[in-house]
């Protein structure tokens, strides 16, 4: 349901890379089962789909553009390289966020086994991806002296039309805060319906049409309703804060701080 986002991320993101002399091919993921949206899983699929033709990766958000050349797509040598850092990204600048856009390189991505799996809504896959990161002892590359700042993108995304899943329910808002050492690449399990080849304006791109498998003994939230949600926040809270530190995937943040409304 968003085509339009799509096709302003093709055009501009193609002649962005152009311009960089980045060889590139866009793998567009688009999930068509009965289950709530799982970005992680479809970063996944991505990568798995895109086989052994391309050395490095970009996970990257539809609905972000990059506005300053000085922004490098190139193959992340030094590691991963999290192009939408805190201090450049419009909307999110908690230290350890790694959302937007983040390069990896295809050996990295097997090392950390990809992301995890179970977060089925919006949210929290990136910060266990960091956790991941982490443990592996990667170490994160930024951006260095851009005068951009916040500017360096262009957030397209318009949240009064296209509304994020943030529903808790089940025991989910417990359980996707723990660190998920078991599922990713190897646990991924999915269907791809169908895979076209597009042009927009000149610009080629592959679409996936792929259904998600959702194991619901596992994950009962991949399948909620609003009037399922039955999550109990406050014991959660208590579960939580007796866990220790080393197990959740981020510290909590404060989000007046740092994330910043959509206009």
């Amino acid at each position: 349901d968003r085509f339009e986002e799509l096709q302003e991320l093709v055009i501009h993101l193609s002649k962005f890379l152009r311009e960089q002399k980045v060889k590139h091919h866009i793998f567009v993921i688009n999930q068509v089962d009965k289950f709530r949206f799982n970005r992680a899983s479809l970063l996944n699929v991505g990568f798995m789909e895109a086989g052994r033709t391309y050395d490095y990766i970009a996970l990257h958000d539809i609905d972000l553009l990059p506005t300053n050349q000085e922004l490098s797509y190139r193959y992340p040598s030094s590691g991963p390289m999290h192009v939408a850092a805190p201090n450049l990204h419009p909307r999110y600048h908690y230290p350890t966020f790694i959302g937007g856009v983040l390069l990896l390189t295809r050996e990295h991505f097997l090392l950390v086994n990809g992301l995890s799996n179970v977060y089925w809504g919006w949210g929290l896959e990136d910060d266990e991806l960091y956790a991941r990161l982490k443990d592996a002892q990667l170490q994160i590359q930024r951006p260095g002296n851009l005068s951009t700042g916040t500017a360096s993108f262009r957030h397209i995304h318009d949240r009064h039309v296209r509304h994020r899943d943030e529903v808790r329910c089940y025991d989910q808002h417990l359980l996707t805060r723990r660190r998920d050492r078991r599922t990713g690449l190897n646990t991924l399990n999915y269907y791809v319906m169908s895979r076209r080849k597009l042009s927009i304006e000149g610009f080629r791109l592959t679409v996936l049409n792929v259904a998600l498998q959702c194991d619901e003994k596992e994950t009962p939230w991949c399948d909620c309703q609003r009037s399922m949600n039955n999550s109990n926040m406050e014991e959660s809270k208590k579960i939580l804060a007796a866990i220790p530190p080393n197990e959740l995937i981020a510290p909590k943040i404060d989000r007046k701080k740092h994330i910043s409304r959509d206009a």
